[in-house]
């Protein structure tokens, strides 16, 4: 089947017979309608059928075939699944990330990406452990199959996504080798760009009586809209998004967000700033909605901050700038969002606000439009002071040239022959209570270093790089330390304190790993860990408050990037010890290490391995734990739980085995 859905009859998520957790995730992210590939691929999957999905990357598939294989998993059961293929370990962390997030509302689940350089360790830690979902490259989860480490013979689904992009990376011996592997009353979604005759062989070997499902991708943009994209980088999004706006000429404005909760913030947040700004979502009442959007019509508002569906359709000729806030989910909503400028043959700006870790949506936009986006220089404080100076200077001369200002002339006059102050005094003075408390200028010192322009070869020059380095592509921006924790989004009557690290930038390390490390060692929920800030040589996390001692000693000897942890809180920390320490403070990890000698005693503190003995059971809750004469570890009666800041109070904050929701608070 092949066909073009119409925006206005498109069915809700709910139509679709998913179930009520994954509606509340996705709900909660912001998608409010299916994508064309969305709404045929998911009542096909729910109903068992295998499925050949053929449409472009960008278009929504990831969620096509998660969410309707999701609701076939039994979180009770810690035994894969679902496995999914892709090609890349690039695109195995975005299918996992997204398999988490749609997610998060069913308890105990598990998901974990596999993939060639990463360490085994972690990955056959989780594996004793549990998971129900494995995403991975197909060498890899061949490795581990071989091993023994991954069954899949209780499988129930298994996804094929990019596959001609595997064929074409010579995986498909691999694919081949892995299907004849599962069990044969699985089901199998097999989704792919294009359809080579290799591809066709493989669905015909091993898919049963498949459903077809083609989008054609409707991705043209017209050549009156001048597309840009910043790098984020040393910068908030809200403050770069406040400079661009002042020194972008704009008429009327739309800035684009995911979700319903985020149009209004941020909306919020720009009037405050002294922007005219009104927020659309679908939550607005449909007389609100054309209120609104005749205010921008008739130049009352200048901004809107909307999501996708609540600005589809809409025609206002004064647009002449739509910002991408976030980057959108697929290709198709980016050309439908920049389709709201440009109108009527008028000149049109798009500008796209593009993370690190979305640098491959940004190429698949450009490829699936067929036009480059050029990177803008975020504009510096410099500009935004001649800008603001000229705009005050622009102000006094309308003011003096058309206002009656006769009885400022004579309180000024009294003031002046008074004999305190001069006229110039006195109008500084009076310009200042104008202004009130926001200052007029920037401070110079809150520039940042403009992020490194990408190198002639695009993604894939900047993928080796970063693989040689072991570092960002981007360019290390100037930070200020805070001792200040930031809140969890979710959980915010949680308390958080900062914690610092003794890895950072020159290590190589990247957030993944800050993260990956201190969940398993802490046996801490990713959900609960917080905000992270890299620095040259160490590194800041926000953590719930009320760490025990034991788990804080684990944390430290644990190891990232061949360093040491090193986790203190920053409260605590003395920069003055580390000078005096000097390189000491960082020593390398061992490549090999001695054999123990049997008749000493084990060091204190010595670091775990990532191995178990081969009948060792699986962890309920890390347990206190005492080294005895013989070299091994006695340990106490297993807790039922471990939990921050005793056992009467603070979050629980382990990952969850049954039971889910938000941490339980005092």
């Amino acid at each position: 089947m092949s066909e073009t859905m119409n925006e206005s009859t498109s069915p809700d998520f709910a139509s679709l017979g998913l179930p009520g957790p994954l509606l509340a995730a996705l709900a909660e992210v912001g998608y409010e309608s299916p994508s064309p590939i969305q709404a045929q691929a998911i009542p096909l999957l729910l109903d068992g059928r295998d499925l050949i999905g053929q449409a472009q990357t960008g278009t929504g598939k990831t969620a096509a075939f998660a969410l309707p294989l999701l609701a076939r998993i039994d979180a009770t059961h810690n035994h894969p699944q679902l496995l999914v293929l892709a090609p890349t370990r690039e695109l195995a962390l975005q299918v996992a990330e997204a398999m988490q997030t749609y997610a998060r509302f069913l308890p105990g689940f598990h998901v974990l990406p596999i993939y060639g350089g990463q360490g085994m360790g972690l990955q056959l830690n989780q594996l004793r452990r549990g998971v129900q979902v494995i995403v991975g490259t197909p060498g890899r989860v061949m490795d581990h199959m071989r091993r023994g480490t991954l069954d899949i013979s209780r499988l129930l689904a298994l996804v094929l996504d990019e596959a001609d992009e595997m064929l074409r990376m010579g995986f498909i011996d691999d694919v081949e080798w892995i299907l004849e592997h599962t069990p044969p009353e699985r089901q199998i979604a097999l989704f792919s760009a294009t359809m080579p005759a290799e591809i066709r062989k493989v669905a015909s070997r091993h898919l049963r009586e498949p459903a077809h499902v083609q989008i054609t991708s409707r991705t043209t943009t017209a050549e009156n809209i001048r597309q840009r994209y910043w790098a984020i980088s040393g910068l908030h999004k809200l403050d770069a998004l406040t400079r661009i706006l002042e020194t972008e000429p704009f008429d009327g404005v739309i800035i684009f967000v995911r979700t319903k909760t985020q149009t209004v913030e941020l909306a919020e947040k720009l009037s405050a700033r002294g922007f005219a700004a009104e927020a659309l979502n679908g939550d607005v009442a449909q007389a609100q909605r054309e209120r609104t959007v005749e205010r921008l019509r008739d130049g009352k508002v200048d901004i809107l901050v909307a999501t996708d569906v609540a600005a589809r359709g809409l025609d206002v000729k004064r647009v002449s700038h739509v910002v991408n806030y976030d980057i959108p989910y697929d290709t198709e909503s980016y050309v439908h969002r920049i389709g709201r400028t440009g109108r009527a043959g008028a000149a049109g700006e798009a500008i796209l606000f593009v993370a690190p870790r979305e640098r491959r949506m940004l190429r698949l936009i450009e490829k699936a439009t067929k036009q480059p986006i050029e990177q803008m220089d975020l504009p510096s404080v410099h500009d935004i002071n001649t800008r603001r100076t000229e705009r005050f200077k622009q102000g006094v001369r309308e003011t003096a040239g058309g206002a009656d200002l006769a009885v400022f002339y004579r309180l000024v006059s009294e003031l002046e022959q008074e004999g305190d102050f001069d006229a110039l005094q006195i109008a500084a003075a009076l310009a200042r209570i104008a202004q009130g408390d926001t200052p007029l200028l920037l401070d110079p010192k809150d520039d940042v270093r403009r992020p490194r322009r990408e190198p002639p070869g695009g993604e894939d020059r900047t993928r080796r790089d970063d693989m040689r380095s072991g570092r960002d592509a981007y360019a290390r921006p100037h930070k200020a330390l805070s001792h200040a924790a930031l809140r969890l989004k979710d959980f915010p009557d949680l308390d958080m304190e900062r914690f610092r690290i003794a890895v950072g930038y020159r290590d190589g390390v990247k957030p993944a790993n800050i993260v990956g490390a201190i969940a398993n060692e802490a046996d801490i929920d990713s959900k609960y860990i917080g905000h992270i800030e890299i620095f040259d040589d160490f590194s800041t996390v926000d953590l719930p408050t009320g760490m025990p001692q034991e788990t804080l000693r684990d944390l430290q000897n644990a190891w990232v990037c061949q360093r040491r942890l090193g986790i203190e809180r920053l409260a605590d920390f003395d920069p003055a010890a580390v000078e005096e320490a000097g390189s000491s403070e960082r020593p390398a990890r061992p490549r090999k290490r001695a054999e123990p000698d049997a008749a000493a005693a084990p060091r204190k503190g010595a670091r775990k391995t990532g191995h178990k003995a081969a009948n060792s059971k699986p962890r309920v809750a890390r347990q206190a734990s005492a080294p005895t004469a013989d070299g091994k570890r006695a340990t106490t009666k297993p807790t039922a739980r471990k939990r921050f800041g005793g056992d009467d109070v603070g979050a629980d904050v382990r990952r969850p085995a049954k039971k889910g929701g938000k941490p339980r608070t005092r």
